[in-house]
């Protein structure tokens, strides 16, 4: 079996002149996608990088980040993605914390911070443009010390949302990579027998999820549109213009379609919508498939797997669509998975409900503990029942409260904070925040707030709404009144006439003892 570098070679040497990607309405070549893998590579190989040294990678959706993924493959390099959505600080922050000999990102994102970060960790730098690459004056050679991969072979790092715990990074091998993912994967097997239209890129490339939308289909011969985001608009467009039979969307966008009135002949030619990374609305799914009369499969997934463990097919649907709605398939892929008892860790019968453990294939023989909740009734269906942990799921992105709540204290003028997760018609979870301001210290505004933990999270885990109060709710054991944090928050969608308590609500004591 060819190795991930050999079939990224051959993808990268096939006719320069051929278009393979798409974006803000221009074709790229595969003759230019090669300029630019070529150039990454050489650049990174003369500033002394051996095969299987770790480089940070920044990567937006644009042409020259996925040239410049495909370039480092070739090479063999291991690559620890960086998100790129965040602030300069945060992002100079995670790669020094990624200890790594390189770091490969867009020429605007080679900031003060992140350049500062360059020279006092002794890094090579490549900075990207739209469709070029070049060293950064000054960081042509490696000077660094870095943290090998473990096996010493060359691997594609992401940093997971924490379905299994506290947010890191999980690698996975080129051979993985090639045997699992390019030579596995689920929706392209879908899309066999069509007139291959190109695959949409959407996710944020620095993901699981990007990882599987990109060196997949290119590798096995796709075209592909790139977007720097996932909007409505760019999906009906491309539902227009290519009419796939086997159409994806976040879990959030099958309320934005409902939502929208999406005329149902305009959807007619979608014979299956797989939807996954967040959990679906059953009402909302219902509604969904009876008004379009299209089928949902669900996708039961998580970085921590290497991608989906669980899923439904449309030969599943058509047996057990009805009886099983809800459910979020049985296992995929040669998974396998059990609900064990919180406390004691025992497997439980079908039916009760516990935590989920997951063998994936993908990443080992070992059972791999989640904090989510969920049963697996007697014909094998998963059924997710939430999180175990208080994390809120905002679209597709897990969000741990206590890490919020962390950031927020390092700020001067907070004592206290609470985050907790309401309910949002298109998001399906969102944080908000109670703050409890420090004594003899000026209150906090919600811009302050943000602006702080604009340096210290991700964009993701910012607050859409903030709550002053002289003392934060706790119940009779002293801990925070999680019930009564969230109580402060009227609905979303609802008309917030209490917004303008922020400033005043500080003289408004919640109740507590």
């Amino acid at each position: 079996m060819p190795s991930l570098e050999t079939l990224t070679r051959r993808a990268l040497d096939q006719d320069p002149a051929t278009p393979v990607l798409e974006y803000q309405g221009r074709h790229h070549t595969w003759g230019e996608l090669r300029a630019v893998a070529d150039a990454v590579g050489e650049a990174l190989v003369a500033a002394g990088l051996a095969r299987a040294a770790p480089v940070a990678f920044v990567p937006r959706n644009r042409p020259a980040a996925i040239a410049a993924e495909l370039g480092m493959v070739v090479h063999g390099f291991t690559i620890r993605m960086v998100h790129a959505f965040q602030s300069a600080t945060g992002i100079a922050r995670d790669v020094a914390r990624a200890e790594v000999a390189a770091v490969v990102a867009q020429r605007e994102d080679f900031t003060p911070e992140l350049l500062a970060t360059v020279h006092q960790h002794g890094l090579a730098a490549v900075a990207l443009d739209l469709m070029g690459a070049s060293v950064v004056e000054g960081a042509g050679r490696s000077t660094a010390s870095p943290r090998p991969s473990p096996d010493g072979e060359p691997r594609i790092e992401v940093h997971t949302s924490g379905t299994t715990g506290p947010p890191k990074h999980v690698g996975f091998s080129f051979a993985t990579i090639q045997r699992t993912m390019v030579g596995q994967n689920n929706l392209l097997e879908a899309r066999a027998g069509e007139n291959a239209p190109p695959v949409s890129m959407a996710f944020p490339l620095g993901n699981i999820s990007g990882v599987y939308g990109t060196l997949p289909p290119l590798l096995n011969g796709f075209t592909a549109i790139l977007t720097d985001r996932f909007s409505l608009d760019d999906w009906r467009a491309y539902q227009r213009r290519f009419k796939p039979a086997t159409a994806s969307l976040p879990a959030a966008g099958i309320r934005m379609v409902l939502d929208a009135g999406i005329p149902k002949e305009d959807l007619a030619h979608i014979k299956a919508m797989i939807t996954g990374a967040a959990p679906l609305d059953p009402a909302v799914h219902r509604a969904f498939e009876q008004h379009y009369g299209i089928p949902i499969l669900l996708v039961y997934g998580a970085t921590e797997f290497g991608g989906p463990v669980a899923q439904w097919d449309l030969a599943l649907h058509r047996e057990w669509g009805e009886a099983k709605h809800g459910s979020v398939g049985r296992p995929y892929g040669g998974a396998r998975l059990r609900i064990v008892d919180p406390e004691t860790g025992s497997e439980l019968p079908p039916d009760a409900p516990g935590l989920i453990e997951v063998v994936s294939p993908r990443v080992g023989d070992h059972w791999i503990r989640t904090t989510d909740m969920g049963r697996i009734d007697a014909d094998g269906f998963l059924y997710h029942l939430g999180r175990a942990d208080g994390a809120i799921m905002r679209g597709g992105f897990k969000l741990v409260p206590e890490v919020i709540e962390r950031a927020l204290l390092l700020h001067p003028g907070v004592a206290a904070a609470a985050v907790v997760g309401i309910p949002d018609p298109r998001l399906g979870e969102v944080p908000v925040a109670a703050i409890e301001p420090a004594r003899g210290q000026p209150a906090p505004s919600p811009a302050e707030l943000e602006a702080h933990l604009r340096e210290q999270v991700y964009a993701t885990h910012i607050p859409v709404d903030w709550r002053l109060v002289d003392e934060l709710p706790r119940n009779r054991s002293v801990k925070t009144d999680l019930a009564a944090v969230r109580a402060l928050f009227p609905p979303r969608g609802a008309p917030d006439i209490s917004r303008r308590t922020y400033s005043d609500s500080i003289n408004r004591r919640p109740n507590n003892l």
